[in-house]
């Protein structure tokens, strides 16, 4: 594989190509971690399928599963055909309580399914999976928590997880949610949301993301673990070569304006 740096211009390959050239040539056991990293598309693909906006948003073809795949999946939800599962088992439930979701509303849509995708990944044995979902859990959820103390809401609902770092980020009040001595990361990720600049926000959370598969994956070679931290990385470069920064700025800020429009925001939080 190629090295890979985070001021590429432009990335070595696509995710696309890497995908038909590389994934038959993998072990099972291998194909089995390495997944986890492709799943991130079909979840796009699945949310389209059950919401009706596949026209607005074309098939993701990174993605593992077909058309055809998701809909065997949803007539065997329909049926309770259980004895015919073949894709990862969050995919079913999430499936299943899809009406619900659209109709009550509590929860996002995709902040469940990712919800089941993380406790898919951290059912697997493998040291270096856990903590790399572990890492980007919670750091998704600092930046919740975070925006909830800005504009004065409640983080808990949607906070991904019951574990303790969960709970004290839906709940603790100090500066770094009494969790400063267990996540050496959190100053960094508090540092990144006070930044005002939404693209370069996302450009130092890419680069925390990338550091952290450094630091992890130093001692790998020849590894699965090496593998998937290259997906990881071909990722950003890829999806960072498609934006510029004006369009960036204006899809980021699209981004906040949509959560503000979500959550119940305090007017005196705004000024």
């Amino acid at each position: 594989m190629p090295d890979l740096s985070p001021d590429d211009a432009k990335p070595a390959c696509t995710v696309e190509e890497f995908k038909k050239e590389y994934w038959p040539q993998l072990s099972v056991a291998d194909r089995k971690i390495v997944s986890l990293f492709f799943l991130k598309y079909d979840h796009r693909n699945l949310l389209a399928r059950l919401s009706g906006t596949e026209e607005e948003q074309p098939f993701d073809s990174r993605a593992l599963y077909t058309p055809e795949d998701w809909d065997e999946a949803i007539r065997q939800v329909k049926d309770d055909d259980r004895q015919s599962h073949r894709l990862p088992p969050y995919f079913y439930d999430f499936i299943a309580s899809y009406p619900e979701l659209k109709e009550v509303q509590e929860h996002l849509p995709e902040d469940v399914l990712t919800a089941g995708y993380y406790r898919y990944a951290l059912t697997f044995k493998n040291r270096f999976i856990a903590d790399w979902f572990s890492f980007n859990r919670n750091v998704n959820n600092i930046l919740i928590a975070l925006t909830g103390r800005k504009y004065g809401f409640s983080p808990a609902p949607y906070i991904v997880g019951d574990d303790a770092v969960s709970v004290a980020l839906s709940v603790s009040g100090a500066r770094d949610f009494g969790l400063g001595s267990e996540l050496d990361y959190i100053d960094d990720v508090v540092r990144i949301h006070e930044m005002a600049d939404p693209v370069e926000k996302e450009r130092k959370l890419d680069r925390l993301k990338w550091d952290w598969l450094d630091e992890h994956t130093f001692f790998c070679y020849f590894t699965v673990e090496r593998l998937f931290a290259f997906l990881v990385r071909l990722d950003i470069i890829e999806r960072w070569t498609l934006i510029d920064k004006e369009k960036g700025s204006k899809m980021f800020r699209g981004l906040i304006d949509r959560l503000k429009n979500e959550v119940e925001i305090p007017q005196e939080s705004m000024k």
